[in-house]
C-alpha cells in the first residue's frame, strides 16, 4: 500500500477541468462543461475584449505582453494532432524561380536579382477540410512558395484571395471555428454552408469583403495552374540604399485565371476527390509544367501607410490593378513532383516570419499575430523545434545558429560555447555585419497607448465588396447569386439568413434582392457605397485565348472511329502541350487497317469533369445513354464541344445544339478544324452559351 498522506502534504482540490464544483453530473449540468457567465482565460481571468490584440496605439505593432493573444493562438495553433489545424488537404511541387531583374530598384533581396536562379518548394491547399475531404470544394486555397535562397530561406505564405475574413490575428480561432465542422456532429466536412460560420462572418462584418470573393467563381478554381495568388499583406521593402517601398505581392498565372462551374465542383469531389492534385502531378508528369509570374504593386511608404484613401494595413483591403500596376519580376515554374508525398508535402514548414534582407513584414495585426502562429504550430505538428532539419526544410544557405538539443536534432555540433559571447571558442561563430548580409531591422519610431483597438480606417467592412461584386461579369454576378443563395439555403436558424441578408444590403442592393428571392425572403434596404468605380482586373471572363499546355481533351470514339483522323488530332493537340484521352464504351484498343488506339478510358470510369474538351470521331455511334450524360454535361458547363464528318450526329442525338458557341465541327481533322477547337480551349468556356450574347 502507498504511505499514507503526511500533515503537511494535501491533493489539489477537487474541481472539475472548468473550475466547476463537483455536482451530480445531471443533464444539462455536466461538471466538465464551460462554467461562468464571463468570458475567462484558461486561467479563470475575465476579458473585456477578445476581438483586439494589445498594441503600441492603434496602429502600433502587437506586443508581446499580450498573454491573452498569446493563449488563444496558442491553444489553437495545437487543437489537432498530427495535421494542420488549417491547410491540412494540401498538393506540392518542386520548381525554380528566375528573377527579371526589375525588383533591383526597391528591394536588395538577393534572389530577386536579374538573372538569379532559386529553387522553390510550391504547396497549394483548402483552408478547412481535413486531410481526407475533396479538392474541389467552395473554400480558399494556400499559395505557399518556400525560396531556398542563398541568404536563406523565404517563405511568401499567400492565398489565393487578396484579402482575409478578419482583421486582426486574435480573431483567427474564431473564424476557423466557425468554419469548421460544427462541433455537435462534426459536419459538414469542408464546407462553409453552415449556421456557424454565417453567424460569425454576418456579425463580425469585416468579413464582408472576403465572403464575395469566396462566393465567387474564385472559390472553385479550375486547376492550380490556373489559380492567381496574393501575400496578402503589405509588406515593407528595403533597398540597397536603405530607401523603402510597401509593397502587395502577386502571383499572376501564366495559363489564365479560371475556375469550375459549381456543377463540376460537386460532381468532381464525388468521382475524383483528388482532382485538383491528379492535375498537376499529371500535368508535370505529361511536360506541362505550372507557370505563374510574380508580380508587385509598388506602393510609397508615406507616414499614414495608406494609399487613395486605402489603409494598407487593413488585410480586407486590396489595391485594384488600376490604381496600382502589378510590375512582373520574375517567373515561378513548377516542373518536378515530390518523390515522398509524407517527407515533402506533409512535413514542409511555412512561417511568415522566414525572411531575407530587403523585406520586412509591417504593423497589419493579422501578420502581427500570424509572426507567432506559425512557428508555435510547428512545434507540435513536427515534434519539436529542429523541424528545419528535415529534408523539405533545410535551407540552401550555411547554418550556424548557437541552437541546441531538442526532439530530433540531428545536426552534430562541435564546439564547447553555444553562447555569444565567448573565449572558449574565439567567440566564434561571428557576427555579421548588413554590409556581409546580416539582416537588419530599419528602425522605425514605435509609439503609443497600450490599447485594444482598431484605427477608425478598419471602419469601412463594404465598399470593397460593392467594387468586387461591380466588376464582376453578368455570368459571375449570376455565379455568386447561386452561392450566396446555395449556401444560406443550408442553414437552419432564419435570423442568420436575414442578417446576412442585411450586410448584402450595404453591398448591393441588386445583390441582395436577387439571394432574398432564392431564400424566399423580403429584401432589406441598406446604405451602398457610392461612385464605386469596377476594376476589370478582378473578373475572371475574357475573350483572350490563352494557352492550353496541361488541358484534357477527351476523343469519343467507337469501333468503327476515325483513328487516323484520331492520330492528327492527338499530334495537334499535344503539339500545343496538351493531353487527350480517347474514351470508347469498353477499354482495350481500336484498330483499323494500320492505325491503332488505346482506349484510356471508358463510360463507365470517366465524368465531363476530366475533360477541357470533347471531340466526337467520325464514325462514332451513340449507343449509350453515359454517352449522353457526358456530352450534356460538357455543354452544360460551356466547354468547348466538336465533331468530325458523322461524329455531328451523335451531339445531335444528344440533344446539344451543334450551332452554338464553342461547338466546332469539320469534315476532317485538318489544321482549320484543329484550330478552331484549339481557339474554343483556350478561351476556357463558351460564357455565351450561360447568358445571352453580348452581356457577359
Amino acid at each position: 500500500m502507498p504511505p499514507k498522506r503526511q500533515r503537511d502534504q494535501a491533493a489539489p482540490k477537487s474541481t472539475s477541468p472548468t473550475g466547476k464544483a463537483e455536482v451530480a453530473a445531471n443533464v444539462g449540468d455536466d461538471r466538465r462543461a464551460q462554467a461562468g457567465r464571463y468570458l475567462t482565460t484558461s486561467q479563470g481571468v475575465r476579458l473585456n475584449d477578445t476581438d483586439h490584440s494589445l498594441k503600441a496605439g492603434p496602429r502600433g505593432p502587437t506586443l508581446l505582453e499580450d498573454f491573452h493573444l498569446r493563449e488563444k493562438i496558442t491553444h489553437f495553433d495545437h487543437e489537432r494532432i498530427p495535421e494542420r489545424v488549417v491547410h491540412a488537404r494540401g498538393a506540392a511541387a518542386h520548381g525554380t524561380f528566375r528573377a527579371y531583374g526589375n525588383a533591383e530598384s526597391v528591394t536588395k533581396a538577393g534572389f530577386l536579382a536579374k538573372g538569379r536562379e532559386t529553387p522553390v518548394f510550391t504547396r497549394f491547399s483548402t483552408v478547412l477540410g481535413s486531410r481526407g475531404s475533396a479538392d474541389t470544394v467552395r473554400d480558399v486555397r494556400g499559395f505557399a512558395v518556400k525560396f531556398y535562397t542563398e541568404e536563406g530561406n523565404f517563405d511568401l505564405v499567400g492565398n489565393n484571395m487578396p484579402v482575409f475574413f478578419i482583421q486582426d490575428g486574435i480573431k483567427f480561432p474564431d473564424v476557423i471555428h466557425a468554419g469548421k465542422p460544427q462541433p455537435d456532429r462534426e459536419i459538414p466536412q469542408a464546407q462553409s454552408a453552415h449556421d456557424t460560420f454565417w453567424d460569425f462572418v454576418s456579425l463580425h462584418t469585416e468579413a464582408t469583403h472576403h465572403v464575395i470573393w469566396a462566393m465567387s467563381d474564385r472559390g472553385i478554381p479550375r486547376s492550380y495552374r490556373t489559380m492567381e495568388g496574393f501575400g496578402v499583406h503589405t509588406f515593407r521593402l528595403v533597398n540597397a540604399a536603405g530607401e523603402t517601398s510597401l509593397v502587395k505581392f502577386h502571383w499572376k498565372p501564366v495559363a489564365g485565371v479560371h475556375s469550375l462551374v459549381w456543377e463540376e465542383a460537386q460532381i468532381a469531389a464525388g468521382a475524383d476527390p483528388d482532382f485538383h492534385r491528379r492535375d498537376m502531378a499529371d500535368g508535370i508528369e505529361a511536360g506541362a509544367p505550372l507557370e505563374f509570374e510574380l508580380g508587385l504593386q509598388v506602393l510609397p511608404d508615406s507616414e499614414d501607410e495608406t494609399f487613395e484613401g486605402i489603409d494598407l494595413l487593413d488585410p480586407t483591403k486590396l489595391v485594384p490593378e488600376e490604381l496600382a500596376e502589378v510590375v512582373l519580376v520574375g517567373k515561378l515554374t513548377l516542373d518536378r513532383n515530390p518523390t515522398d508525398y509524407f517527407a515533402e508535402t506533409e512535413q514542409v514548414a511555412f512561417h511568415t516570419g522566414h525572411l531575407v534582407p530587403g523585406i520586412e513584414i509591417t504593423n497589419d495585426p493579422l501578420m502581427q499575430a500570424r509572426m507567432f502562429s506559425y512557428l508555435d504550430t510547428q512545434l507540435t505538428r513536427l515534434g519539436g523545434p529542429n523541424f528545419a532539419q528535415l529534408p523539405i526544410n533545410c535551407p540552401h544557405a550555411a547554418v550556424n545558429d548557437n541552437l541546441r538539443d531538442g526532439m530530433h536534432q540531428t545536426a552534430i555540433h562541435q564546439g564547447m560555447a553555444p553562447y555569444k559571447p565567448n573565449t572558449v571558442d574565439d567567440d566564434q561563430p561571428e557576427l555579421a555585419t548588413e554590409a556581409e548580409g546580416a539582416y537588419v531591422h530599419l528602425p522605425r519610431e514605435v509609439s503609443g497607448p497600450k490599447v485594444r483597438a482598431n484605427p477608425v480606417s478598419f471602419d469601412d467592412h463594404f465598399s470593397q465588396a460593392t467594387l468586387f461584386w461591380r466588376s464582376m461579369s453578368q455570368v459571375e454576378q449570376a455565379h455568386i447569386v447561386e452561392a450566396y443563395t446555395f449556401e444560406l439555403s443550408k442553414l437552419f436558424e432564419k435570423p442568420i439568413r436575414e442578417r446576412v441578408l442585411g450586410v448584402l444590403a450595404n453591398v448591393d442592393a441588386e445583390l441582395c434582392a436577387r439571394v432574398a428571392a432564392g431564400l424566399g425572403l423580403p429584401a432589406p434596404e441598406g446604405d451602398p457605397a457610392r461612385g464605386v468605380v469596377p476594376s476589370p482586373a478582378l473578373s475572371q471572363v475574357t475573350t483572350e485565348v490563352g494557352p492550353v499546355a496541361g488541358r484534357v481533351v477527351g476523343v469519343v470514339a467507337g469501333p468503327g472511329a476515325d483513328l487516323a483522323g484520331i492520330g492528327r488530332l492527338r499530334k495537334a493537340v499535344e503539339a500545343k502541350g496538351a493531353v487527350l484521352h480517347v474514351v470508347a464504351q469498353v477499354g482495350g484498343e481500336l484498330t483499323k487497317g494500320r492505325a491503332k488506339e488505346t482506349v484510356e478510358r471508358t463510360f463507365l470510369a470517366t465524368r465531363s469533369i476530366e475533360y477541357d474538351a470533347v471531340v466526337v470521331a467520325a464514325g462514332t455511334v451513340a449507343n449509350d445513354p453515359r454517352l449522353v450524360v457526358l456530352l450534356q454535361e460538357v455543354f452544360r458547363h460551356c466547354k468547348a464541344l466538336g465533331a468530325w464528318g458523322d461524329g455531328a450526329a451523335v451531339l445531335e442525338a444528344a440533344g446539344i445544339d451543334t450551332s452554338a458557341p464553342g461547338v466546332v465541327l469539320g469534315d476532317s481533322v485538318a489544321k482549320p478544324f484543329t484550330a478552331d477547337l484549339l481557339t474554343a480551349l483556350g478561351r476556357h468556356r463558351a460564357w455565351d452559351r450561360a447568358v445571352p450574347a453580348g452581356t457577359a
